[in-house]
């Protein structure tokens, strides 16, 4: 409460982040996804991690793949798209498939 969720370095890979962070002597805050499990104080590992081992092991076979990813997201025609939630708001495409 009281904080606001912003993304600004969501275009900068990771390991730059971490390095800057530790250059500056600056701690991270720990996962809030409740995605990520916890037992005992100690990190499990949760789909954040799970993702990063997948995307990991993808990057053997393809080197660029997190700038495909990145590029795929921002390529979504959201008119196509089969659902999507917007301020709280769950829209499907059939809301403006009958105005064509």
């Amino acid at each position: 409460e009281g904080m606001e969720l912003i993304r600004p370095l969501y275009g900068i890979n990771e390991k730059d982040i971490i390095s800057w962070a530790q250059y500056n002597q600056l701690e991270f805050l720990r996962c809030a996804c409740k995605l990520t499990e916890r037992e005992a104080g100690e990190e499990i590992l949760g789909k954040r991690q799970e993702v990063k081992r997948l995307i990991a092991k993808l990057k053997e076979e393809n080197p660029d793949i997190e700038k495909s990813l990145f590029n795929a997201l921002h390529a979504v025609e959201i008119t196509t798209f089969p659902g999507y939630k917007k301020e709280g708001v769950i829209h499907t495409f059939l809301e403006e498939y009958d105005e064509d």
